[in-house]
């Protein structure tokens, strides 16, 4: 079991981090990154230009790569293509937007980690980039899961489907097919890595070869919100959740007044695949006739709503996400990991609508707890919506499950002991087993 040494670290180091520029990631990977800053340790974003007011809000440098492809706005593009989809499409063209930001961090990053003085690399679990940087120049690293931990086990279905927990030969056998069908998928990054690996003398870059990577891997995801594992590595750390004291959207203006004590509905898609109409009109009408008030937030800054709105609802740009969700009631939301953590952080129950990504295994963790109900986006109407708001608001089950998550999260000893495992890998040079 890993015991933290008390002792202040003898040297703060340079620690660069790297992740996705998406909030999902970069929320979670900068409150490590803070934790580690209040430790005296030099903290720097490895990332696009994007990332700028995300590192000066956090007081972290910038280390710059993609800039030509942020200047010609390419960048910006994608991401707005990204917001339209959902399901498969939208899984597969993350995918090539995480291989294309992987070529360009492989292209770019040399230069800005020499130059920068770096001494040691956080990892997403995502961003084989990192580790492939560190490998190369020789710099210890730690991977982190900031979303959920995508380890392939037979036992798991695959993160990225929506398939239920159940054991059994037959799952099992399911599961390896899934878990084979993305490792065909990833392909594209693995080639990438493994010819920036080979061109420096190393082996090559294997997707589903979770066993070795880094010094520590660190997950923000609690351990109970796992399915039962047998195979992770020994060097595997279930932490979370990673919630700092605050976030820069608590600050954005919000029409408080208009609150009316009714019981609250929370709704909110994320900040990436977001622009999805159908599924936020299917919410405003389902909980139109309910007794309740609802707010929706698009997760987009200057977004607007130009249909018509139901007298109970509220639908806003952006949102301060917490202190709506201290007042909430049911939370509808996308089933991203920060969200759901948030959400049962404070034992609300949820309706998850995963739209992609790890977001179905999100929202299957959550119905496997009894926490909540999932609705697929492309199911979402708005008679499909009221009944599983009425069910969420009426069957006290729901609350009293997420109300046991709730007190398991307060007992988790969050960001403070993934720093430290963090600043024992860097310390000793040596594996952090649990």
């Amino acid at each position: 079991m890993f015991v933290p040494d008390p002792s202040p670290p003898e040297l703060s180091m340079h620690i660069a981090l790297v992740c996705p520029e998406l909030h999902g990631h970069m929320n979670p990977m900068a409150t490590l990154g803070g934790e580690l800053a209040r430790r005296g340790h030099r903290i720097s974003l490895l990332s696009s230009p994007l990332a700028r007011a995300k590192a000066d809000a956090c007081g972290f440098g910038l280390l710059p790569v993609g800039v030509a492809e942020h200047e010609s706005g390419y960048t910006r593009r994608q991401l707005d293509r990204l917001a339209k989809m959902r399901g498969l499409a939208a899984l597969r063209f993350t995918g090539q937007m995480l291989c294309e930001q992987t070529g360009v961090a492989l292209r770019d990053a040399p230069e800005a980690l020499r130059r920068a003085g770096v001494e040691a690399v956080v990892v997403d679990q995502v961003a084989p980039a990192g580790a492939a940087l560190a490998d190369v120049h020789k710099l210890p690293f730690v991977m982190v899961c900031n979303a959920m931990a995508m380890h392939q086990e037979a036992a798991v279905p695959p993160g990225v489907l929506g398939w239920r927990y159940r054991p059994g030969f037959l799952t099992r056998v399911r599961n390896q097919l899934g878990n084979a069908v993305l490792t065909a998928a990833a392909r594209p990054i693995t080639r990438v890595v493994s010819e920036f690996r080979g061109r420096h003398g190393l082996s090559r870059y294997a997707f589903n070869d979770t066993q070795r990577f880094g010094l520590a891997q660190v997950a923000q995801q609690p351990a109970f919100f796992d399915y039962p594992r047998r195979e992770l590595p020994t060097h595997f750390h279930y932490t979370g959740p990673w919630h700092g004291p605050g976030r820069d959207s608590e600050s954005v203006p919000f029409p408080w007044e208009k609150l009316d004590g009714r019981p609250l509905v929370y709704a909110s898609l994320g900040t990436i695949q977001n622009m999805l109409g159908r599924v936020y009109r299917a919410i405003l009408d389902g909980c139109a006739d309910l007794p309740v008030q609802v707010v929706v937030s698009l997760g987009r800054t200057g977004a607007v709503w130009d249909q018509p709105v139901p007298a109970n609802a509220l639908v806003v740009p952006f949102a301060p996400q917490l202190t709506l969700l201290d007042r909430a009631s049911v939370l509808v939301t996308h089933a991203g990991m920060n969200t759901a953590l948030e959400g049962l952080a404070r034992g609300l129950p949820m309706l998850c609508v995963p739209v992609t990504n790890d977001q179905p295994g999100v929202a299957g963790r959550v119905e496997w707890l009894g926490a909540g109900l999932t609705l697929a986006p492309g199911r979402a109407t708005a008679a499909r919506v009221r009944d599983g708001v009425q069910e969420l608001l009426t069957d006290g089950r729901y609350r009293a499950a997420a109300v046991r998550c709730r007190d398991q999260l307060k007992g988790n000893p969050g960001v403070a002991r993934a720093a430290d495992i963090v600043e024992e890998a860097f310390r000793t040079g040596q594996r952090v087993e649990r």
